[in-house]
């Protein structure tokens, strides 16, 4: 796993085998943030990254500049090493370890990005209840992307918040958008 664009680029980072995680593959993730540079300044934007695992993501917008980072997983090995690196990078990431539904069912945080990579075995139902949390609660701040990461195999585009994906190899990106008119809350 390496950082492929900012202030640490070229920075490669070994997560403990042990960490339960898929870390996002670096031509999915330059693919992502070639997307995202053309509709956010980075500088600019909060980020939630949810299912952070190593926080492969998060190290991203950090280098990138973004300072409001909270990146949140059940795993207290994937939180620890969050922070470990973090300290090391010198990025200010608040790492928060929690199920992510109870993270959604409860914060109060607002953001400009949502990223989720959930395990790809997840049920339909259980990204679905992703995006109704990040809807119904929302969690998106105006003009905001949630955006889950899933296997090629899984169809989320018949949800109301669906905006569009993208596939990259086996990964796949589907950007969901908070649509106050369509949504029912």
């Amino acid at each position: 796993m390496r950082i492929i664009s900012g202030s640490k680029k070229g920075i490669r980072l070994s997560a403990p085998k042990k960490l339960p995680v898929r870390p996002t593959t670096d031509m999915a993730k330059e693919a992502l943030f070639n997307i995202l540079n053309n509709i956010y300044y980075f500088e600019d934007i909060s980020i939630i990254d949810l299912f952070s695992g190593t926080g492969n993501i998060s190290y991203e917008f950090a280098s990138r500049g973004s300072k409001q980072i909270t990146a949140v997983d059940g795993h207290f090995g994937c939180i620890k090493y969050i922070d470990e690196t973090s300290k090391n990078l010198e990025f200010t990431i608040n790492s928060i370890k929690s199920d992510v539904y109870k993270f959604l069912e409860r914060t109060s945080l607002k953001s400009d990005v949502i990223f989720a990579d959930p395990p790809y075995d997840f049920e339909k139902a259980q990204f679905e209840k992703i995006i109704d949390l990040v809807v119904s609660r929302e969690i998106l701040l105006n003009e905001g992307t949630l955006i889950i990461e899933h296997s090629k195999h899984t169809d989320l585009s018949d949800h109301l918040a669906f905006s569009y994906s993208k596939k990259y190899g086996g990964n796949m990106f589907s950007f969901f958008e908070q649509n106050r008119e369509e949504y029912p809350l």
